[in-house]
């Protein structure tokens, strides 16, 4: 992410190629940080199950935990966390 953090608009109708959609850009965020840890937890992302994705979600969210200067990749991973009943 950028030096600004993003404000990050609260939608809850994301359907399955929008939240791989965020979890790519999160994934970008994570690598450029160098948060490998978190940017692996989300690889493999496309095509699998909503469990699966919910699972990686969780890891990298936890990887994120008490590094508030990360913030915006948290903020993406929890706007899908609230989307991931969406997935079909």
């Amino acid at each position: 992410m950028s030096s600004h953090d993003k404000t990050l608009k609260l939608v809850t109708n994301l359907d399955r190629g929008a939240i791989e959609k965020r979890l790519g850009e999160a994934r970008s965020a994570a690598q450029s940080a160098g948060l490998s840890d978190v940017a692996g937890a989300l690889a493999g992302i496309e095509g699998a199950s909503g469990a699966q994705i919910g699972e990686k979600v969780k890891n990298a969210l936890k990887g994120l935990a008490g590094k508030p200067d990360h913030a915006g990749i948290a903020g993406l991973l929890e706007l899908v966390e609230i989307n991931l009943p969406n997935l079909k």
